[in-house]
Formats: C-alpha cells, sequence, structure tokens
C-alpha cells in the first residue's frame, strides 16, 4: 500500500476552500494509505496546548483520528507553524511526532524526512525564530502564558511571515537550495530527501549507480500537491 507525504496547509477556519479540500482529500485515504506523512505547517499556529483550545482545527483532527482508528500510520513532522506538539496531539490523533529531521527506512530506501526551515543556513531570522521557538525554555513557558495573548502573538507572527514572503522568494534560489541540501544527504548515503516549507512542488530524481530522489512537496493552500512513495517509486501528484 502507499505512502502519502503532505505539507504547509497552514490550515485557518473549517469555511476557507483549502480547508475543506484537505478534509475531502483526507476522507479519500481511507484503505488506501499505509501511512500519511505531514511534514509540518498543518496548521497556522499550533502550540502544545490540548485541541479543546483550538476549536477550529477540530474537524481536521477528527478526520486524521478517523483515519488513523482506520488503520493508516500517521507521521508528523513539527514545521515553524507548529511545535511542541508533543502527548496532547498524539493522542488526539494516534500520530508519533519529530519534532526535528529524521531518517527512516521506507520501502528499502534510507530516507531524510524535515519541514525544511533549516535548509537556508543562511536565513538567520527564521533559524533564530526556529530556535527561540523549539528551545526547552519556551515548551517550560508557554504552560504559564495565557491561551489569548499566545495566540496574539502568533497572529502578528503569521502577518509578518506573509508580509516577507514575497522578498524571501526574491531573494532565495529554494530549488538550488533544496539541490544542494539533498546532494550533501545523498552524500551520507541518504537515497531520497523529502521536505516543504518552500512551497515549491518538485520531483528530481536521479541514477549514477543508485537512485536518488529529491521530493519538495509544496502546499495545500493553492497547489494542493502531494507525494507518494509506491513500490520504492515517488511520485508528486496535485489533487485537483
Amino acid at each position: 500500500m502507499r505512502k502519502v507525504f503532505i505539507a504547509d496547509a497552514h490550515l485557518r477556519n473549517p469555511d476557507d476552500e483549502n480547508y475543506r479540500t484537505l478534509a475531502r482529500f483526507l476522507s479519500e485515504l481511507h484503505g488506501t494509505a499505509e501511512t500519511l506523512f505531514i511534514l509540518g505547517d498543518l496548521f497556522e499556529f499550533w502550540i502544545g496546548y490540548r485541541p479543546a483550545l483550538f476549536p477550529h482545527y477540530l474537524p481536521i483532527l477528527e478526520q486524521l483520528r478517523r483515519l488513523s482508528d482506520a488503520g493508516t500510520r500517521i507521521v508528523y513532522f513539527e514545521g515553524n507553524h507548529d511545535f511542541h506538539m508533543g502527548v496532547h496531539f498524539s493522542e488526539a490523533v494516534g500520530a508519533t511526532v519529530f519534532p526535528g529531521p529524521a531518517v527512516l527506512n521506507l520501502d528499502g530506501r534510507k530516507c531524510f524526512l524535515c519541514h525544511g526551515d533549516e535548509i537556508n543556513s543562511r536565513d538567520y531570522g527564521s533559524r533564530l525564530l526556529r530556535f527561540l521557538l523549539h528551545n526547552r525554555a519556551t515548551k517550560a513557558i508557554f504552560p504559564l502564558v495565557p491561551p489569548s495573548a499566545v495566540f496574539r502573538l502568533a497572529g502578528h507572527m503569521s502577518r509578518r511571515s506573509k508580509g516577507n514572503h514575497a522578498k524571501r522568494n526574491a531573494k532565495w534560489d529554494y530549488r538550488h537550495l533544496l539541490h544542494a541540501f539533498a546532494e550533501e544527504r545523498f552524500r551520507e548515503q541518504c537515497d531520497a530527501v523529502i521536505s516543504a516549507h518552500f512551497h515549491l512542488p518538485l520531483l528530481a530524481t536521479r541514477n549514477r549507480g543508485k537512485t536518488r530522489t529529491l521530493l519538495s512537496l509544496g502546499d495545500w493552500i493553492t497547489q494542493y500537491s502531494y507525494g507518494e512513495l509506491r513500490e520504492g517509486n515517488f511520485f508528486l501528484h496535485k489533487y485537483r
């Protein structure tokens, strides 16, 4: 059975088109997907509070729970909009959560999986933000802060990130960054690199004695793209 990879939906409101489309996509995975890998930023913002504090996410959490109960394994990699997801999220949907990159054996291939916000080593602002949000001190402090204050900060960060999106796209060659990063992992004997974050759908495969694959997932905001691993081969699809 196939393995499916999605990322970067940045879900906000159940009435949004991308929210409704992703919910429909998840409902169609029942009985057809062995594993669903979510490579971060499924939500516009999530920090490790109980799901009840995110009522706008409950419909998608229910979809994931049903998928998990039907036998699909769910594996979540934290992004730069969702972090310290911890036991509350894991128990809510029956997921395995990775706070950072991991190397997994998938269909006999050594695969490096990550959200991707650490790929651009020269984007010092993003790297600093990740350090501040993902470190242990933040994890210890945030339960002491009223959720309303955290959500206001999240809204500010989200608006600022969107405002800088065009500027970052003009400044950085994401395609080059992804290929360079993948080559480093290939030299470490990885067979495939699967990443997200850049909202760039890309599938590149080469054969130099051994097949190497770079899969960048795109997003579920306007592109509705997803990856698939079936019988040892990677594919990149658009849902619509």
